[in-house]
């Protein structure tokens, strides 16, 4: 299937690119949107050679969805597991790199958790409420942002109040008893502005061990969100902001899935907090830029079962981590033409746990690592139409020692014919994390970061007076020092992997009431070294199509149906804790959406997910949603 469909993409886009479009040739591209990600500094994605998307607060209030992760499963190069419903165990899989290799940033606090294995960052409880944008960077970003950014970077950034009070309600239902409320309030005066939301979800679910083994106990979850933003501008030279979240959640969850899987004392409880203070200072006429930051993040989980018919043991375990960052970064205009940044970071991990299983007790005392990085960027535009960005990063850590970690992205833009060349190229690495370095059955204090050296090269193109906006880009990832287990169990590294692939992307613009966006990915993950060599890596598709059309009925009513296909995967399950490597069937899954502005200030929508009623499975053995319907409002005054 890959095959033809890149043959016809490049049927389709080189004649385009070298034929130019009629239209004056002295007429220059048009910028585009604003990232802050790719340089963490403000540019135009038109002048950047990062692979990036921006879902924005319109697409985000359109599509209606309850959480983060729904917003990313539609997006190009990324993958994702969920294991059995809403508030669940959710990865995100940026070009088949693992999960902990994605970096995902809220409002500048990196929100990777330390108390887990790898430093992944679950986006189980994370709804979608006062947002203003998230940017999707892919590829080593290791120079910028250090350890946890090996493959890609997530940054969600909260709404900045605007103008007079406004004040936002909403209120859904739906299938498997589902409720969502949610309350914000924004605005600002004078020197001030706020921006707040409060949010409530409830359900009653569906079984998580999936129910086509037998299984049949619903396992629920709710959670409360709230997000926040404070910020005073005294003056074009001098601002302060302070972002506060805080989530509390708890779900039944299921033992493995599968066979016999229901277990209907299986709790789960959650909270993470998050707090960020920051100050910006502008001088000599902005040619010197600064900002200086400390942000603390918290992340504490409880698990406990009892025994059941199915289970022999009871189980209480409880995992605490906290991350402390202080950073501060200067931007130096040297000219019209070039931008300069330096920066310094300094992280300090701590992480505690304690896990009963039957007799048996398991102490992880508390532990720290600190890490200190340095990173020096450089930005250069020529011409107008040629730009480069090269970067270098050196990082050292208490335990693990010194990294150093670099980048370069040119990017050339032809603007005649609306077409961007682009290529990067950068190395990045993964810190061990307190689990892999001080459990006291797992940990391994000899272990090296993980490693990463990564590529990509493309085409963008506008056509059509940028009512028509695509590109593609190959990608490829050599990833060395993974982490694995010896015989006895402890963590050393022994993986090698390879990801490769095509991503593609489409904008259109069909009339003026309706737009399509076509994402593919072709992924190819496979293991170089390690147990399973030569083998497909696990949960990651190869073909990945998604599909989404924005419709304007009329002026008051609007729909939405999006599309998204995943080809087969290889999985594995553990019968008599031997791992056993099964085939997770590929499967499409169609959903609508619409809603009506009953008054000005009202609006009543609806959403209908898997409209056919699809069975699949996205973790071997764990249930999914069937078709279900929801119904809600939004007031805004």
């Amino acid at each position: 299937m890959f095959k033809y469909f890149y043959y016809t993409l490049l049927l389709l886009i080189f004649p385009i690119c070298i034929f130019p479009q009629r239209r004056d040739s002295i007429k220059t591209y048009q910028l585009s949107d604003i990232v802050i990600s790719a340089t963490r500094t403000e540019n135009s994605i038109m002048e950047l050679a990062n692979s990036i998307t921006i879902i924005d607060s319109a697409e985000i209030a359109r599509r209606n969805k309850t959480t983060v992760f729904d917003l990313l499963k539609e997006e190009y190069g990324l993958s994702f597991t969920q294991d059995g419903g809403a508030n669940k165990l959710s990865y995100i899989y940026t070009r088949g790199a693992n999960s902990n290799h994605t970096l995902v940033l809220i409002d500048g606090v990196e929100a990777n958790m330390p108390s887990d294995p790898g430093n992944s960052y679950d986006f189980s409880f994370l709804p979608p409420d006062n947002i203003e944008r998230i940017e999707i960077l892919r590829g080593p970003q290791s120079p910028l942002y250090g350890s946890d950014a090996m493959a890609g970077v997530i940054n969600i950034i909260t709404k900045k109040g605007d103008g007079g009070p406004n004040i936002l309600l909403t209120s859904e239902g739906g299938s498997y008893r589902t409720y969502r409320g949610t309350a914000g309030l924004n605005g600002s005066a004078d020197i001030f502005n706020y921006s707040v939301s409060l949010s409530r979800f409830k359900t009653m679910g569906f079984s998580s061990a999936s129910t086509r083994y037998g299984n049949s106990e619903r396992d629920g979850s709710d959670n409360y969100n709230l997000s926040s933003r404070f910020g005073l501008d005294l003056d074009d030279i001098l601002s302060f902001n302070f972002f506060y979240r805080f989530s509390k959640g708890s779900s039944d969850y299921d033992q493995w899935g599968g066979l016999h899987g229901d277990d209907p004392t299986y709790i789960f409880n959650m909270e993470e907090g998050a707090l960020r203070g920051e100050a910006a200072l502008s001088l000599f006429d902005g040619i010197w830029k600064l900002t200086l930051g400390g942000s603390f993040f918290r992340n504490v989980r409880r698990y406990s079962f009892d025994s059941t018919t199915y289970n022999t043991y009871s189980s209480r375990s409880l995992y605490d981590g906290r991350k402390v960052n202080l950073d501060w970064q200067n931007n130096i205009q040297v000219n019209s033409w070039n931008l300069f940044t330096l920066g310094i970071e300094s992280v300090n991990e701590s992480a505690n746990s304690e896990y009963y299983y039957g007799t048996n007790l398991s102490l992880f005392p508390d532990k720290r690592t600190y890490t200190t990085g340095i990173y020096l960027q450089d930005q250069i535009k020529t011409q107008y139409n040629f730009f480069t960005t090269v970067g270098v990063r050196f990082d050292k850590h208490n335990l693990t020692g010194e990294v150093t970690t670099y980048r370069i992205a040119p990017a050339y833009i032809i603007p005649e014919t609306g077409t961007k060349l682009k290529l990067t190229y950068g190395t990045a690495f993964h810190s061990p994390s307190l689990f892999n370095l001080y459990d006291p059955a797992y940990g391994n204090p000899l272990l090296k970061p993980e490693r990463n050296k990564g590529w990509d090269a493309g085409i963008e193109q506008n056509l059509y007076h940028n009512n028509i906006s695509l590109g593609i880009t190959y990608f490829n990832n050599q990833f060395e020092d993974l982490f694995g287990y010896d015989n006895n169990f402890k963590t050393i590294n022994i993986d090698k992997a390879e990801t490769y692939g095509i991503e593609f992307f489409s904008t259109t613009i069909i009339t003026a009431k309706a737009k399509l966006k076509f994402n593919y990915t072709y992924t190819k993950a496979t293991e170089l070294e390690g147990p399973d060599k030569g083998e497909p890596l696990l949960r990651r598709p190869k073909d990945k199509i998604d599909f989404i059309l924005f419709y304007n009925i009329s002026h008051e009513l609007s729909a939405t149906a999006e599309l998204t296909y995943l080809s087969k995967r290889d999985d594995e399950y553990y019968p008599a804790y031997v791992p056993v490597r099964v085939t997770l069937p590929g499967y499409a899954i169609v959903n609508l959406s619409a809603s009506y502005d009953l008054y000005s200030y009202m609006e009543i929508y609806g959403r209908v997910d898997n409209l056919f009623n699809t069975y699949y499975e996205e973790v071997y053995g764990y249930g999914t949603a069937g078709l279900s319907g929801y119904l809600g409002f939004k007031l805004n005054f």
